[in-house]
Formats: structure tokens, C-alpha cells, sequence
């Protein structure tokens, strides 16, 4: 059984920078890869951003493209998901999910099979 716990989510201003974390345990950690999704009041869980097994390939949502980073250590089984220059419309809860196949790396809910419980962002205006 895989184990996903996500930290760091919170209240910020519109502009401001959040950094999540996702401490994972049950399963290599270094061979799949890793989501981040988000699910805003009412609508629909959507794709954030994912990173290869090693790090090397990286992929986003347009929404993020440009003010969020994911990046992953495998030493300390952890991935990040540094936002920056955040808006209202990034409010949500955001979820990490483990990769179902190594060399899958996707943007659907269904390319992940192990997910977190979710942190909250919030950005006020």
C-alpha cells in the first residue's frame, strides 16, 4: 500500500508563493511518477503537473505553465509543487498522486493510481 501525505497548503495573497509538499512511503518511490492535481469548490479534480521517475521530463497544465514548479528528491521520497505569483483562481485542494506505470507520464486521474488526502490553498484578493 502506498501512503501520500501533502503539506504546506494555506492561506496567501494574490501574488504571493506557496510551497507543497507530498512525502510518499509504500512503494519505490523513484521508479513511478508523481501528479499534482487540484479541485476547486464545485468543479471538477484537474491536472497540475507531473514529473518523470527521474526528474528529467516534466509536464503542466497552461494554467501553470510559467509560475509553478514540481520537482522531485528521491533520497527523501518527496515531490514539490512551488506556485508562484498566485491568483484567486488557484484556490483549491491539491492532491499528489503516484504514477500507476513507470514510463506513463500523463495527465488523466486514471494515468495515477495512489493519491493523497489533499491540502488547501487558498489565495485571497
Amino acid at each position: 500500500q502506498v501512503q501520500l501525505v501533502e503539506s504546506g497548503g494555506g492561506l496567501v495573497q494574490t501574488g504571493g508563493s506557496l510551497r507543497l509538499s507530498c512525502a510518499a512511503s509504500g512503494r519505490t518511490f523513484s521508479s513511478y511518477p508523481m501528479g499534482w492535481f487540484h479541485q476547486a469548490p464545485g468543479k471538477e479534480r484537474e491536472f497540475v503537473a507531473a514529473i518523470s521517475w527521474s526528474g528529467g521530463s516534466t509536464i503542466y497544465a497552461d494554467s501553470a505553465k510559467g509560475r509553478f514548479t514540481i520537482s522531485r528528491d528521491n533520497a527523501k521520497n518527496t515531490v514539490y509543487l512551488q506556485m508562484n505569483s498566485l491568483k484567486p483562481e488557484d484556490t483549491a485542494v491539491y492532491y499528489c498522486a503516484a504514477g500507476r506505470s513507470p514510463i506513463l507520464l500523463g495527465m488523466r486521474e486514471s494515468d495515477y493510481d495512489y493519491w493523497g488526502q489533499g491540502t488547501q490553498v487558498t489565495v485571497s484578493s
